[in-house]
Parts: structure tokens; sequence; C-alpha cells
């Protein structure tokens, strides 16, 4: 039992000193917790060897530092050389890298507060003139927040001409303001830009802002539109939510009145640009 007692300690000594080496490394300990959303104080108690991290934690390490869990526990030496050579034949970080690291590790104290799933709301790019349902589901994964969005371009009248499309983005907090960009993941034919006003209030309805992309059509026309998210909850049944999305007429008794106003792209005379409507 001493010699088991003996070896455990060592392996959480070397724990610990790998973890300083691989800690000097990173721009500071201070991001490298900010990064992997660990708190600095039991932070601090892994590099005094004090404490042993849980399987969750010690995987984030793993992943940040791009080593195996039980190269952490190796002797120093040779955990040196590894990351050392790991280090070396890595791809060198672009110069912007560390700046969009920062900023996402500081948005997501504040957006883990909208995760969850949304129907989303704009005048088609693809359909002019028809409102456009979709559903949005947001959420994070690696300390990061992420997001998903689905489209179905159909209605009863054009059954023949129904179609889908599928995005996957990332989402950001910046200075009171949400942004959104995503990809189309289908066709790999459009990327997209959503700037949104947070909620003003405890409990999350409605965010309106601004949606940007490219129409599907031949000519891929390049638009803009007010958009609206309407909030469905933390946990939701998709199918249900997928079945009431689609294409839908300006007087649809389905859209209520306010949504429908809040997303109408009618500019006031005289405007010099074109703003959305603050919820």
């Amino acid at each position: 039992m001493g010699a088991a007692e003996d070896s455990a300690s060592e392996m959480q000594r070397s724990f610990s000193e790998n973890l300083r080496l691989a800690c000097s490394y990173a721009p500071s300990v201070s991001e490298v917790c900010r990064r992997l959303d660990i708190n600095r104080t039991q932070f601090n108690r892994y590099l005094r060897a004090a404490a042993r991290p849980s399987p969750n934690i010690l995987n984030r390490l793993c992943d940040y530092f791009g080593v195996e869990a039980t190269e952490f526990h190796l002797p120093p030496p040779q955990f040196a050389r590894i990351i050392a050579l790991k280090r070396h034949t890595s791809k060198p970080r672009p110069p912007y890298a560390d700046a969009i690291d920062k900023l996402r590790a500081a948005s997501l104290p504040t957006l883990r507060g909208y995760v969850g799933y949304y129907y989303v709301y704009y005048y088609s790019m693809s359909s002019p003139g028809m409102i456009l349902r979709g559903l949005m589901h947001l959420f994070t994964h690696d300390n990061e927040v992420y997001y998903r969005r689905i489209e179905h371009f159909s209605n009863q009248e054009r059954t023949d001409a129904a179609f889908k499309c599928r995005y996957s983005g990332a989402a950001l907090f910046l200075e009171d303001r949400i942004f959104l960009i995503d990809s189309e993941t289908l066709t790999s034919n459009e990327i997209t830009q959503t700037i949104l006003f947070p909620s003003r209030r405890n409990k999350i309805a409605r965010l309106t802002g601004l949606i940007m992309g490219v129409s599907s059509g031949n000519q891929r026309r390049i638009a803009c539109s007010r958009v609206l998210l309407e909030w469905l909850g933390a946990e939701i049944d998709i199918r249900p939510a997928l079945a009431n999305c689609g294409l839908f007429a300006p007087d649809a008794p389905s859209i209520p009145r306010s949504i429908r106003d809040m997303i109408d792209n009618t500019m006031p005379p005289g405007a010099p640009l074109f703003y959305p409507v603050d919820a």
C-alpha cells in the first residue's frame, strides 16, 4: 500500500511540473484559465500538486496543449521532450488567433444565458416578399458558443419546390451586441452574419437585429433584412417546432402582427442607413 501511495504521489508531482511547463508555452496562466473556464485558485492547486483535476478538466487541458493524458503523467524530462517536439512541429498560430480566443472566452459568461432554441423570422432573400421562419439552437461546446440554424423553403402551394438550408456558426458578445456568423453546410455556398440587440429583460423573449447574406438563386444577390429571434426554451420537442418552419405570406395569421412589424423592412423617408428595430 505504501508503494502504491508513493507512486500516486510521484505521478501527481510529475503532472504538476509538466503542467507548469505546458503553461510556459501559453501567453499566461490567467489566459489558460480563461480559455478553459477553470477557476484560477483551483488551477493553482494543480500547479502546486495539492489537487488532481477531474477527468473533464484533464481532457480540456489535453485538448488545449495538444498532449495525451498519459503523457501529462510521464517523468518531467520525458514530457519536456514530447511537448517541445509537438510545439516545434505544430503550425504557428496566426497573429489574430489570440485576440479571437480572448473574445470567445469573454463572450462565454454572457452568452450562456442565451443558450436554447429560437424561431428565426426575416424576409426571405431567395423568395422576395415571403416571411421565413427557421429554427435555431444556440449551445456551448468546449467552453465556446455555437449554433445551428435550419430553414425549410416550402409551403402548401409549392410542395414541389421544397428544400432545406442548414447553417452552422459561432456566437460572440462584444460591447452590448450579439454577433453570429455561420456558413451553409449542405451546399457550402453561403455565409451569413447576424447582429442582435441583447435582451433588456431578465427573461429572454425576443431578440432583434439585422441579418446579411446572399440569396440562393442564380443571381446570388447580396441582401440585408431585419430579423427577430423568438425564444422557445432551453429544451423543446424539435419535431413539431420544425414542422412550424417554412415560408409564409406577409399577412399570414400564423405570424403575429407584432413580429411582422419588427421585421418589416420599410425605411423611413430620408433615413441615411438601414437600421434594425430594437425590441
